[in-house]
């Protein structure tokens, strides 16, 4: 791996992966235990990552598809453990913010890079801490939480990495907040329980999305891709799988299963361009049916 590939915040999006510096490579297959649904989905991802904000309109519309037919399992990746290593042309906080700006641009998702200029994050581990703290208590609350995480740091400018940030976004996603302090030790034993797998599954960016069936027959899509090379590998570990149809008649149904969308997202959902999408979404949102939050590099509409 060439140096300039080593920073694990210089997010690649050709290859759409926010690769970690290079590891002990293993070659053995790991088991991935499959309990509930026929494909059981294993994703490696880290609030922080701009490359994991980039493939949500493809995982939102993988899950109305065919949510019934997968169970994801998340886990966090330590992106960023601290300031202490210089490579890739980033070296300080300051560097990262052009580069936020630019993947915004290339995955057509609003993302605020100056989050790194004005409240810059020293680690991504206390947001991944928090994750696995969520999942303790809800599954279900955990990925709302770690979205709402995430629409703070790219679209407000919070510093995720402090405990009134996390605190805010618990409380939104309604989870114990008290509790999630409380279960910080057991949260951290979980976090740790992640990295040492990402090890020994190989993982070496973000986002991997490691899929299997139940004889173990596995497929890894790697970086972020278009969506139907996450169709394509869940239906190779099972043809059987049948596509829900997402019918549109209202064009406010999405709201009612996703409270914030970005034109990207519902685009890619309802196969629609994003300018017809937009279109679509500023005209309801004129009627005062969405509400909106508009920065430097695009909008999130919002359920009233």
């Amino acid at each position: 791996m060439s140096e300039e590939k080593t920073n694990p915040l210089l997010c690649d999006p050709v290859n759409g992966m926010c690769e970690m510096p290079a590891g002990e490579k293993t070659n053995a297959k790991t088991a991935i235990p499959v309990e509930n649904k026929p494909v059981k989905i294993i994703y490696y991802t880290d609030p922080i990552c701009s490359s994991c904000w980039g493939i949500e309109p493809q995982l939102r519309k993988l899950k109305l598809e065919y949510g019934d037919y997968f169970e994801i399992d998340y886990r966090m990746g330590g992106l960023l453990p601290d300031w202490s290593y210089n490579s890739g042309g980033i070296s300080k906080p300051s560097d990262v913010a052009h580069h936020w700006d630019d993947a915004s641009l290339y995955y057509e998702m609003p993302i605020d890079g100056n989050v790194w200029l004005e409240d810059p994050l020293d680690s991504s581990y206390p947001s991944c801490i928090a994750m696995k703290g969520a999942q303790m208590q809800s599954k279900e609350k955990a990925v709302k939480f770690m979205r709402i995480l995430r629409e703070k740091l790219y679209l407000d400018k919070k510093n995720i990495a402090k405990w009134e940030n996390i605190a805010e976004a618990a409380k939104i996603s309604g989870l114990d907040v008290q509790k999630l302090k409380a279960d910080y030790d057991d949260a951290e034993e979980l976090f740790q329980e992640d990295l040492n797998l990402a090890k020994t599954l190989g993982v070496r960016g973000f986002p991997t999305l490691f899929l299997a069936d139940a004889d173990n027959n596995q497929l890894t899509v790697y970086g972020s891709k278009p969506y139907s090379s996450y169709e394509n590998a869940l239906l190779t570990l099972f043809p059987k799988a049948k596509k829900k149809n997402i019918k549109n008649e209202n064009p406010l149904d999405l709201f009612e299963i996703f409270p914030t969308l970005a034109p990207k997202e519902y685009a890619v959902i309802l196969e629609k361009s994003t300018s017809e999408a937009t279109s679509i979404l500023e005209k309801l949102y004129l009627q005062g049916l969405l509400d909106k939050k508009t920065i430097k590099n695009g909008s999130l509409y919002i359920r009233k």
